[in-house]
Formats: C-alpha cells, sequence, structure tokens
C-alpha cells in the first residue's frame, strides 16, 4: 500500500514533539538539574545513559512488536510512558526516583522515536518507505531547535520541575496522532517477494555479515557522536568562551541544520543511492568537529560548527532509515534494524558520561578532538560499506 500524507503528518508532528521532549530534555534541563539537586554533572547526565541503555535492551523486542502488529498501538503507548517519564522526574528529590524516571523514558523513547517510525513505515510501505522516512524527520529535526527554547521559556517562569510537567502534557497530545496511523500491512510483508529492484539487490550471503558490521559500526560512533552533542553542545560551547544565551541560540542551528538538509535529501535525494547520501552525511561531521576547533579563535566558526553538524547528523539519522532498505529484507525490517541497532544505544548511553569526563578532566577543545577521530572512523566505515555493496 501506499502511505498517506495523512500518515506521514500525524507520525511526522508526534516526532517533533517526542525528540524534543524526551532525548533533548537533558540539554534544556541538565545544567539546572545539577544546580538545583547540587548532584554532580555524572549523576545528572547518567540518568540519560541508562535510558539509552534501556533503549538497547529493548531494541530488538520493539522492532519485532512493530513488524507483527504496527507502530499504531507502540508508539501511542510510548507517549503515554513518556508523560509518565517527565511527571517523575518532576517529582524527583532523590536518586532512586529520578533514575526510575529516565527508565521510563528509555522505554518510551523506543517506542516513539525514528527506529520505531521507521519501522512502522517500513511494515506499511516495504521498499516503498524511503520517501515518508525523510519526510517525518525534517519534523524530528526542528525538536531542538523549537523544545530548547520552549524549554529555556518555561523554566525560567516555572522552574524546571513545572516545565517538565508542561512537557508530560505535550506527550499526550502526540497519543491521537499515533493511534492514527493505519494497521495495514505491505504485501512484501506477508509474502516475502522484493516489490522493488532495488530491494532486490541484495548482498552475497558471504558480505551479509561483513556489511552488517560496518552499518553497526557507523551507528555506534554517529549514535555517540549524538547522543554527546545533544547533552553538551551547549555547556561546550560555554567553555570555549560563548556567552551562555548566544550558546543557546547556536545550539538552535543544529536543528536547523538538520531540517534544512533533510529538505534536501526530499526535494532531491531520489536522484542519490541512498549509501551514496550516507557517506555523504558522514563525510559532513569530521568537518564540522574540525570547524568546531576554531571557536574560541573565531565565534563564527561555531555557528558553522552547529549548522554542518546538524546537517551531516540529519541525514545520517535518514540513512539509518533507508540504507536497511537497500542492504536488508524490508519484510523483516523492525527485527533484523532492531538488533543492529543494540549496540549503538549501548554504546551511545556512556557517551554524556564519558565527554562530562573528558570536558571536566581535560576540557572542551579534546572533546571536539575525540569527537573528530570518532567520525572519521565512521567515515572509513561508511566508504567501505559503499565500496562492498558495489554502489556506484
Amino acid at each position: 500500500m501506499s502511505i498517506r500524507r495523512r500518515t506521514v503528518l500525524c507520525i511526522g508532528f508526534g516526532q517533533l514533539i517526542c525528540w524534543g521532549i524526551s532525548y533533548y530534555l537533558i540539554g534544556a534541563f541538565g545544567e539546572m538539574i545539577v544546580a538545583d539537586l547540587g548532584w554532580s554533572r555524572t549523576r545528572v547526565y547518567g540518568g540519560f545513559s541508562v535510558a539509552l541503555v534501556v533503549m538497547g535492551i529493548w531494541s530488538p523486542f520493539v522492532g519485532r512488536l512493530i513488524d507483527a502488529h504496527g507502530g499504531r498501538t507502540a508508539m501511542a503507548a510510548g507517549s503515554g510512558l513518556t508523560a509518565l517519564g517527565c511527571i517523575g522526574l518532576a517529582l524527583s528529590h532523590g536518586v532512586v526516583g529520578y533514575y526510575a524516571s529516565w527508565v521510563c523514558l528509555g522505554l518510551a523513547m523506543r517506542l516513539t522515536l525514528y527506529e520505531a517510525a521507521f519501522a512502522a513505515l517500513a511494515r506499511l510501505g516495504g521498499p516503498e518507505a524511503r520517501r515518508p522516512m525523510s519526510q517525518i524527520t525534517l519534523f524530528g529535526g526542528l525538536s531542538s531547535s523549537v523544545f530548547w527554547p520552549i524549554g529555556f521559556f518555561l523554566a525560567s517562569h516555572f522552574t524546571w520541575r513545572g516545565a517538565l510537567v508542561a512537557y508530560a502534557g505535550f506527550a499526550l497530545l502526540t497519543v491521537p496522532l499515533y493511534l492514527a496511523i493505519p494497521k495495514d500491512r505491505h504485501s512484501a510483508a506477508t509474502d516475502g517477494k522484493p516489490l522493488s529492484d532495488q530491494s532486490a539487490k541484495q548482498p552475497p550471503a558471504r558480505d551479509r555479515m561483513l556489511i552488517a558490521g560496518l552499518f553497526c559500526l557507523i551507528v555506534v560512533m554517529t549514535n555517540v557522536l549524538s547522543s554527546a552533542m545533544s547533552a553538551h553542545m551547549i555547556g561546550i560551547l560555554e567553555g570555549l568562551g560563548v556567552a551562555a544565551a548566544t550558546a543557546v541560540g547556536i545550539g538552535t542551528l543544529r536543528g536547523i541544520g538538520q531540517f534544512g538538509a533533510r529538505l534536501g535529501e526530499v526535494l532531491f535525494g531520489a536522484r542519490l543511492h541512498p549509501l551514496n547520501l550516507y557517506l555523504i552525511a558522514v563525510a559532513l561531521l569530521p568537518i564540522s568537529f574540525a570547524i568546531g576547533l576554531m571557536t574560541p579563535e573565531m565565534l563564527a566558526a561555531a555557528f558553522v560548527f552547529a549548522l554542518l553538524f546538524g546537517a551531516g547528523n540529519g541525514l545520517v539519522t535518514i540513512g539509518q532509515g533507508t540504507v536497511p532498505l537497500v542492504l536488508f529484507d524490508p519484510a523483516t525490517y523492525g527485527a533484523y534494524v532492531g538488533k543492529l541497532l543494540v549496540p549503538g544505544f549501548l554504546f551511545s548511553a556512556a557517551s554524556p558520561l564519558l565527554f562530562a569526563f573528558v570536558i571536566e578532566r581535560f576540557g572542551e577543545r579534546t572533546a571536539i578532538g575525540v569527537c573528530c577521530g570518532m567520525a572519521l572512523v565512521a567515515l572509513a566505515a561508511a566508504a567501505l560499506l559503499r565500496r562492498r555493496n558495489g554502489t556506484a
């Protein structure tokens, strides 16, 4: 079946809200929580790490669940859990309640964010889901640009606790959006026959393990970088000498970069093979971090850094959804990709803690340098993946 525009809009608006009130939550309120509760950054940002571990643990199960039953009920339930997690954080005064709330948010994020949305779209559209996947990322790409300012505004008037209560209300608004997802299934999911030439071009069996390993390595590196920047981008910019208000403004450019790059992909991306686009996307990451190292001497570098990182990260996210449609069987998209995402979730779970340690011990410039090195590893893996798949 073709995926209706109404479905894309409902999932897209759900992504805009859910990313902003869950994944980007710690970036908006982390320093406020540190100051209010008097905890170390490691303890505060460790909650986000716990959530990412939970996402990894539940990833294969959620993938199989959506393959079997679709995204409607699973994603709506995730929205309810997001609201519960936000309320839990707002009421937390001790470590147990704080971390329990992040456990709840971890499961909620796995049920509501791109990984679940991509699996739901793959179930509905099979190989034809590439364009809808790109389209919903247009909405999610604006999440930090929309919700970081909203979060700071709400916190300035109602404290971070009051802001999180409002976030719970936003979460509940997404329940009817996800309930609007059809229960239908693409015919490829039932008869196992490829529906396009692209889906039929599966790699030889001897290369499947290597290809899966390369894809997994790219996911690990890019997810670690994404979670690190989600938690610490504003703090890193402040540490490099950028004023707090300016750092928040620059941080929102990440979302603008994501949106712009994804819009370009929606309009012109059909001309590029997904693996070629993936390679270009990953290549933007080391360039952005290299420019970011110039920030202390040149403020304009911070603006370029945020825009380029956002553009690269935005396209990488699309690639994580569309590249598996080329490499693997769309009929088992959710279950297979769910397994490959586990290492990415688990390694990225350590990212906020690792980078908090690096920043405190070695400084912001070193943290950016580490990011640049990891981005180069991802770029090498993306180049090899493209070569082994025989993409022109």
